[in-house]
């Protein structure tokens, strides 16, 4: 089983309500995704957020897609 290794993906506590972000620069991975989602390319993102690279884009969406391989549990709340 290979390591999945995201070196540009940071998550802190303290920042950005502990929402994954890219190299602790408060610019969440949600809004890197959801702005190609939207039809942006990623020229169109890197010039919207100049401290952004075209590797933080190519890593967020392979964070996204590790997630969605991930396996879900659901989680159901007790009634008291």
């Amino acid at each position: 089983m290979a390591t999945v290794m995201f070196d540009r993906i940071t998550i802190d506590p303290q920042q950005c309500d502990g929402k994954p972000c890219i190299r602790g620069l408060r610019i969440p991975v949600h809004l890197i995704l959801r702005l190609p989602a939207n039809g942006k390319t990623s020229a169109e993102v890197v010039a919207a957020y100049p401290e952004l690279e075209p590797a933080d884009i190519k890593q967020a969406m392979g964070y996204a897609a590790w997630l969605a391989s991930e396996k879900t549990v659901i989680v159901t709340a007790r009634s008291k």
